[in-house]
C-alpha cells in the first residue's frame, strides 16, 4: 500500500517549468504550421504584405485591451527608452520583415521548400546565441543541429529549383536571417528585461501591424474580402497569432535561443503533413528520410543534461512533494 501512495505521489506530480515550456512551445508550432496551409489558401485573393497586416492588425486589436488594463498600463509607463527601443525593433524585425517576407516567399514557394529553408534558422540562432546571449550549445545540442540539418540536405539534394522560384528563394532567405535575429533579441528581452510575454507582443505586434498594413496599402491593391477570406483572417489574427505568439513569449522565458528555434523547426514535419492533406504537396521517400532525420535532431537537442543546481530544487521539490 505504501508502495502504490508512493507511485500515486511521483505520478501526480506537477511538470517541471522546462517540460511544460517545451509542451506549450510544440503546441504553439503546431498552430503556426496550419497557418501555412490557411495562407496558402488565402493569397489566391489577398494580396501578401495586405494579408499579413490584417491578420496582425487584427491581432493587435484583440490583445488591446488587455494591454490596457490597470495593472498593464503603469507598467507600459514604466518601460524606458531603451526598452521602448528594442520592443519596435523586435516589431520590425519578427513582423515587418520576417513576417511580411514569409508572406511573399509563399507565392512563390510550396509551403514545405519554403519551411525547410526557414529551418536553417536553427544554425544561425545558435551562432548569434554564443555572441550575443552568451548561450552556448552544448556537445550533444550541436549534433543534435547537426543531424537536423543533414536531414535538410537529404530532403532538398540534388539543388534542382526552376528558375521561377529563385524569387521565392531569395525572399525566404532573408526572412530567415531576420527571423534568427528576432529570435535572440525576443530571448533577450523575454530573459533580461522583466516585462510581461503580453506587452512584449502587444508592442512588438503593433509596430509591425502597423508597417505591414501600410506596406500593402502603397505597394498593393485593396481587396475585396468574401467571407471565407475573413474567416481565415480572423482564425489566423486570433487563435494562430494572438494567442500563439504570446504564448510564445511565455516560453522564450524558459527555454534558450537554440531551443526554442528548434522547437519551432518540427514544423518541418507538421507542415509536410498538412501541405500533404490539404495542399496536395506529395513527400518522396528521401524526403521523408530527410524529414526523420531533421525529427531526430530536435529529439536530440532537447536531450541536454540539467545542470546541477536544477537537480538540486528538482530533487527538493519531489522529496517535499512525497512526505
Amino acid at each position: 500500500m505504501r508502495w502504490t501512495g508512493y507511485n500515486r505521489k511521483l505520478m501526480s506530480k506537477p511538470l517541471t517549468p522546462r517540460l511544460k515550456a517545451i509542451l506549450q512551445a510544440l503546441l504553439v508550432t503546431f498552430l503556426w504550421s496550419t497557418s501555412w496551409v490557411l495562407i496558402k489558401i488565402g493569397l489566391a485573393g489577398i494580396p501578401a504584405l495586405t494579408f499579413a497586416g490584417l491578420r496582425y492588425g487584427l491581432a493587435f486589436m484583440c490583445l488591446l485591451p488587455f494591454a490596457l488594463q490597470l495593472g498593464s498600463r503603469r507598467a507600459i509607463a514604466g518601460l524606458s527608452r531603451r526598452q521602448w527601443a528594442r520592443l519596435v525593433l523586435l516589431g520590425v524585425l519578427y513582423y515587418a520583415v520576417t513576417q511580411g517576407t514569409q508572406f511573399l516567399g509563399l507565392v512563390y514557394l510550396p509551403a514545405l521548400t519554403a519551411s525547410l529553408i526557414l529551418n536553417f534558422t536553427t544554425i544561425v540562432v545558435a551562432l548569434m546565441g554564443i555572441l550575443f546571449l552568451s548561450e552556448r550549445p552544448a556537445a550533444l545540442q550541436w549534433t543534435g543541429i547537426a543531424v537536423s540539418t543533414l536531414g535538410i540536405l537529404v530532403y532538398f539534394y540534388p539543388v534542382s529549383l526552376p528558375r521561377t522560384e529563385l524569387v521565392g528563394v531569395i525572399i525566404v532567405g532573408a526572412s530567415m536571417f531576420a527571423n534568427a535575429g528576432s529570435a535572440v533579441l525576443g530571448r533577450n528581452i523575454n530573459r533580461n528585461e522583466n516585462i510581461s510575454p503580453l506587452l512584449v507582443t502587444v508592442i512588438s505586434m503593433g509596430t509591425g501591424a502597423v508597417i505591414l498594413l501600410a506596406s500593402g496599402l502603397l505597394f498593393q491593391e485593396i481587396p475585396r474580402l468574401t467571407l471565407v477570406d475573413w474567416a481565415i483572417v480572423a482564425w489566423l489574427a486570433i487563435t494562430n497569432t494572438a494567442f500563439a505568439f504570446t504564448l510564445w513569449n511565455h516560453t522564450q522565458r524558459t527555454l534558450s535561443a537554440v531551443e526554442s528555434s528548434i522547437i519551432n523547426s518540427t514544423m518541418l514535419i507538421q507542415i509536410a503533413i498538412l501541405a500533404w492533406l490539404f495542399l496536395g504537396e506529395g513527400v518522396s521517400l528521401k524526403q521523408g528520410i530527410g524529414m526523420a532525420l531533421a525529427a531526430l535532431g530536435v529529439v536530440i537537442v532537447q536531450l541536454r543534461r540539467t545542470p546541477p543546481q536544477e537537480l538540486r530544487r528538482t530533487g527538493k521539490e519531489t522529496i517535499r512533494q512525497l512526505d
